[in-house]
């Protein structure tokens, strides 16, 4: 039975393009038919074109991807994938961005090996700046805090005079619709700005 070569492609989002891993692959002389392509988020491998890929792969098949990231983010998911593949589905694996990590090159002991230890290095560091990152946001967050910052949403300005506005309709001095007119807004806006103030459901500022 003839070798295979598939590809797998992945962007974040539907509205990512994926001309350039498209272009990788045609010029690795992956056929279109056999490229696979999802277009959600790295965070699993609970995916319908790579599930669909995997189910698909021989052993002996070739799977090539642009880079490491577009297999997955997550660093256990990528070694445990990458086992599967190549250990127990016995595919050999081309990243195009890292030539090491190639298991066709030989596929002795020590080539996969290298390939097994610079994987496992490369998704090491990846993981390690994502929590950095995500530390750094916090630690900026609490910084801020501690300066007197205040996050969520902002107050509502409102036109000035619409606390004496809302006083009056409140009293029956003046309907919705006049005090709407009074202050330039629509009837809709005014009843919602008063709903707002009753139920304290908005922070509300009023200028002037």
């Amino acid at each position: 039975m003839d070798e295979r070569t598939f590809g797998y492609i992945r962007v974040s989002s539907k509205d990512q393009n994926t001309d350039r891993q498209q272009i990788a692959m045609g010029e690795f002389g992956v056929e279109e038919k056999n490229i696979f392509t999802d277009k959600q988020s790295g965070k699993n491998f609970d995916r319908p074109a790579y599930r669909r890929l995997v189910r698909k792969l021989r052993p002996g098949d070739t799977l090539v991807i642009k880079s490491i990231d577009r297999l997955g983010r997550n660093y256990d998911e990528i070694l445990e994938q990458w086992r599967i593949l190549t250990k127990e589905k016995n595919v050999a694996i081309v990243v195009l961005d890292m030539p090491l990590l190639d298991t066709r090159q030989g596929r002795d002991l020590t080539g996969t090996l290298i390939a097994d230890i610079v994987l496992q290095l490369l998704s090491y560091v990846a993981q390690t700046e994502r929590e950095f990152i995500r530390q750094r946001q916090a630690e900026g967050i609490a910084a801020a805090k501690a300066r007197g910052v205040r996050f969520g949403r902002s107050p509502l300005a409102l036109p000035e005079g619409f606390a004496a506005a809302l006083k009056e309709w409140k009293e029956g001095q003046l309907s919705a619709r006049k005090a709407a007119v009074l202050l330039g807004v629509s009837h809709k806006t005014f009843l919602k700005w008063a709903r707002m103030s009753e139920n304290g459901q908005e922070r509300l500022e009023c200028a002037g």
